[in-house]
């Protein structure tokens, strides 16, 4: 009696095609610049009309984190660039959970109720965060890189209307971390657990 034997090789895609492999990777970076700006239209949506966060509830707050903590896993800007030229730029403040910032303890005509802007010179490591209507208040600081993606911030000078200088306190410091940073927003944290949305 006669055996037939048959021999089965089987090929991948792969090694049949040695592009595949290329084509599979693109895939999976489209599939993340997809999730990406999916995201950050969440990001936008759950932020327009708060206020910049004054008018959150908590529940709120947790959610727009949950986004953030899921576009700064999809950082597209690599660890040793966060701190370049990418940064610099004229930021409009979006969103914050900072009551220092959005005057929560204050009455409402005392707040800045004008946009709120923060200018970042990365090169030189200064920034300054500048208040518009009513009071156009403002502070400029200097930086300190920590990391390669989080820098001390010390307060030098306030500015009253913009015109009077106020030499700031050598304990008005602090640090940020900057945790996503594309073509178009920012998302920042502070040493004391505040989170920033910015645009430009």
């Amino acid at each position: 009696m006669r055996v037939r034997t048959t021999t089965t090789t089987t090929t991948t895609a792969a090694s049949s095609n040695p592009l595949a492999g290329l084509f599979q990777r693109r895939g999976n970076a489209s599939s993340g610049e997809e999730k990406r700006a999916t995201l950050k239209r969440e990001l936008k949506r759950s932020i327009a009309g708060t206020g910049r966060g004054v008018r959150c509830t908590e529940a709120e707050k947790q959610s727009i984190d949950a986004i953030a903590r899921q576009l700064e896993r999809l950082n597209p800007t690599k660890d040793s660039d966060v701190l370049g030229p990418a940064l610099s730029a004229r930021w409009l403040l979006e969103y914050t959970t900072s009551a220092s910032i959005l005057g929560t303890a204050r009455p409402f005509f005392l707040r800045a109720n004008g946009p709120i802007y923060q200018t970042i010179r990365a090169e030189k490591l200064e920034a300054r965060n500048q208040e518009t209507w009513p009071f156009f208040s403002a502070v400029e600081a200097t930086l300190t890189p920590l990391s390669k993606r989080k820098v001390a911030v010390q307060f030098q000078t306030f500015y009253i209307f913009s015109l009077l200088p106020i030499k700031a306190p050598p304990t008005a410091r602090g640090e940020l971390e900057i945790t996503y940073v594309d073509d178009d927003l920012r998302i920042s944290r502070g040493d004391r657990g505040n989170l920033f949305v910015l645009s430009r």
